[in-house]
């Protein structure tokens, strides 16, 4: 299980570089860090990850969601969603992309581990694949 690549997208270098060091203890392995939806989306067709962790608000013209919105049209991928904004209305926007996790900043490892376990499950069920594919189509 834990030889999953998983793809970083967060603007903010300590917070990318704290993810990806938490990945690598936990066993995982680094598919790549992307600081915009842009190259978000170029990394996702050329590394194909197992996994995006993907902050809602990114620097740029294409955010979070737009870019795993854009993502799930071509690849049938597991998208948690990281953001540091609670709001009930940031989770109803970001719902469009069928995300199977959130992580609010900041959170503690084992928050981290549960999210990704449980995004990997998830990412098992037919219910997902289904979604996967409804999206693509």
């Amino acid at each position: 299980m834990k030889e999953k690549n998983i793809l970083i997208v967060e603007d903010e270098m300590i917070v990318a570089m704290m993810i990806k060091l938490k990945l690598l203890d936990m066993g995982y392995k680094f598919a790549g860090h992307a600081t915009s939806g842009e190259d978000a989306i170029r990394m996702v067709k050329e590394e194909k990850p197992d996994l995006v962790i993907i902050d809602i608000y990114l620097k740029g013209k294409v955010d979070g969601i737009e870019a795993a919105t854009e993502i799930l049209k071509s690849h049938i991928v597991p998208i948690i969603f990281l953001t540091g904004d609670p709001s009930r209305e940031t989770r109803v926007k970001a719902s469009i992309a069928n995300p199977v996790g959130y992580l609010q900043k900041p959170f503690m490892d084992e928050e981290l581990e549960y999210v990704i376990e449980s995004a990997f499950h998830k990412a098992k069920s037919p219910v997902f694949k289904q979604m996967a594919q409804d999206m693509a189509a």
